[in-house]
């Protein structure tokens, strides 16, 4: 079992308190659960974000399927991009919006490219890149 390491944190009380009600309603038992989740996350985000590190990303599109040939131009970019496309998944939200969601595999620079060009595309109503990679740190 790794070692343990106990150090102190100053914050401003109204923080804390913020802070706790916030953890509480997520379901942490303790502060010490919820700090350590947000150090993971923050040594993921540091590593999602360089050149040449593997990484996952999930593209969230909305678009207008009624957008001519925009389906069409969308598959096409993920047939030709320099990543690997693990999986796509198509949602009718309504008569006319339609939700892409795309796992894309690669080094980071390259999945943030691909994801930014599929998220600029005309007709692209809305568009988010979320990243995280399959090594967590552990400690």
């Amino acid at each position: 079992m790794p070692q343990v390491t106990r150090f102190g944190v100053s914050l401003e009380d109204g923080l804390l308190r913020s802070f706790d009600r916030s953890i509480a309603e997520m379901g942490y038992a303790n502060r010490s659960e919820a700090i350590r989740d947000l150090i993971r996350d923050h040594l993921v985000q540091r590593k999602v974000s360089k050149g040449n590190e593997e990484i996952i990303g999930i593209a969230s599109l909305v678009y207008d399927h009624r957008t001519h040939r925009l389906g069409d131009i969308l598959a096409d970019m993920q047939h030709k991009a320099k990543v690997a496309i693990n999986a796509s998944l198509h949602i009718h939200l309504d008569e006319h919006n339609c939700l892409e969601v795309i796992v894309i595999r690669g080094e980071a620079q390259k999945v943030h490219e691909v994801a930014g060009k599929l998220i600029a595309t005309k007709g692209v109503e809305n568009g988010k890149l979320v990243t995280t990679t399959a090594e967590i740190p552990k400690g």
